[in-house]
């Protein structure tokens, strides 16, 4: 992941806001490796966020986030993220996602469900 100057506040560190926008990019493309017409078939969003910053991330550092579905109930899923800056731990989250069709939650179909799993390599 690239930071932009414009993810930086004053003192030159990423913005605490901007890892939540890191973290959602990630989940893009992991729902993108699930299926590429994802949004589709219904749709995300998130329920709850909680992050913890481990270290600042600076113009230079090099980004990678990992993410991926540590359970999933009937019409939701927790998800970690792990932001990294030069190899080192620099943010971990945890989200609730839930599944909505027409506007209000829906239990989640099994054909998605099937594909986290698959994704995922393990059971869930």
């Amino acid at each position: 992941m690239d930071v932009r100057f414009r993810d930086l506040d004053p003192l030159g560190h990423v913005n605490n806001a901007v890892f939540l926008s890191y973290m959602e990019l990630a989940r893009i493309r992991y729902f993108q490796r699930i299926s590429p017409d994802w949004l589709e078939e219904g749709h995300f969003v998130v329920a709850r966020m909680e992050v913890d910053y481990l270290r600042p991330i600076l113009l230079e550092d090099e980004v990678f986030v990992g993410v991926r579905t540590v359970g999933i109930g009937r019409s939701s899923l927790r998800m970690e993220h792990l932001v990294t800056a030069n190899g080192e731990s620099a943010a971990k989250g945890l989200g609730v996602l839930v599944w909505l069709e027409g506007g209000r939650p829906a239990p989640l179909p099994e054909a998605i469900r099937e594909r986290i799993r698959a994704l995922e390599g393990r059971p869930l």
